[in-house]
């Protein structure tokens, strides 16, 4: 009989598209394979995923092997608190923006004085922010904010567009593990995020308030609110994506974080080829993407022109549509 692992299409977002990819079962982890030109394997949603995701990586990437899903890189990484190497593969130092939130006296003591203003500001002007369930009064909430925004960090916004059933369908996820905190104006929704526990974690999957709000500092509320509930669920660290992308070490994002009392935390992340496409892929380090290959002046330039571009293509688009005949 075949000892090989049989592979089925597993259900997956990037960027906000929801695409169907190759994926198997390896030791009770779901592997999914992406790309074309180079397949890479790796742990889906690795990153909400409880417990250790690789214990014994040997015999991981031997049955990985024995597997119909062809990848030519495997990568994975290892978890908080565990940032010192442990195997002897090839590794690339990523990083988290992490936020210690054992102590909300201690978080909140350690804030730029800018900071807490903001979150009081938003206390003064009106914002309510609490602890709100997944329903569907939220979820119309949400579409509405989601709608509300065409370009967002210098780029078309993922979400902007989507019909509400699609925004519920991408809230929903990994719902027994959230908590979902709405900032409210007026008892309208104007902002929100969303943490998913994992271990002693959370991780911040989405955070994001209307424009036309930002004078009230909704998203500084939230972040408080959010450092308070953590507290009070034993949480050590809110995990909220990056603090570094690639090259891109400057940011509007980065300091909104730094601002916000987020850390940057490295730690190993490995990338074991597979085959001999993989291992010319791992020696050129491009699994860096783009951002991480081209150097910080040009990839700053390029941003600057990206986002220009944007702003430009949306203020046509509000001119066409105020031009627009009823």
């Amino acid at each position: 009989m075949s000892s090989r692992v049989n592979t089925k299409l597993e259900e997956i977002r990037i960027a906000g598209k929801t695409l169907y990819v190759p994926s198997t079962r390896i030791y009770g982890q779901t592997v999914v394979v992406t790309g074309k030109w180079i397949r890479t394997a790796e742990i889906k949603d690795e990153a909400v995923v409880g417990g250790v995701t690789v214990e014994d990586p040997d015999l991981f990437i031997s049955k990985l092997k024995e597997s119909e899903l062809k990848a030519d890189v495997f990568t994975f990484a290892q978890r908080l608190p565990e940032v010192t190497p442990k195997y002897d593969y090839h590794l690339e130092w990523d990083n988290w923006a992490a936020m210690p939130t054992n102590s909300f006296n201690d978080w909140w003591k350690n804030l730029p004085q800018e900071s807490r203003k903001n979150v009081r500001r938003a206390a003064k002007r009106g914002v309510v922010v609490k602890v709100t369930p997944f329903d569907d009064n939220f979820v119309k909430g949400v579409h509405r904010i989601y709608n509300g925004i065409r370009v967002r960090d210098g780029r078309p916004f993922w979400y902007f567009g989507q019909d509400i059933q699609s925004v519920r369908r991408g809230l929903a996820t990994y719902l027994d593990r959230s908590e979902f905190i709405g900032a409210y104006w007026d008892e309208k929704l104007i902002g929100f995020l969303k943490m998913v526990y994992v271990d002693h974690i959370a991780m911040l999957f989405h955070v994001i308030s209307m424009d036309e709000h930002c004078d009230k500092r909704p998203t500084n509320a939230l972040i408080a609110k959010a450092a308070e509930v953590c507290e009070q669920r034993g949480v050590s660290h809110l995990i909220y994506t990056k603090f570094i992308y690639g090259n891109k070490r400057r940011s509007s994002l980065q300091e909104f974080k730094r601002r916000n009392g987020f850390q940057q935390v490295n730690f190993p992340k490995y990338y074991i080829p597979l085959t001999l496409r993989g291992k010319l892929f791992v020696w050129l380090r491009l699994y860096r993407g783009f951002s991480g290959l081209i150097p910080e002046p040009i990839l700053q330039s390029l941003l600057s022109v990206r986002a220009w571009y944007y702003k430009k293509d949306l203020h046509n688009a509000r001119f066409t549509t105020q031009k627009s005949p009823v």
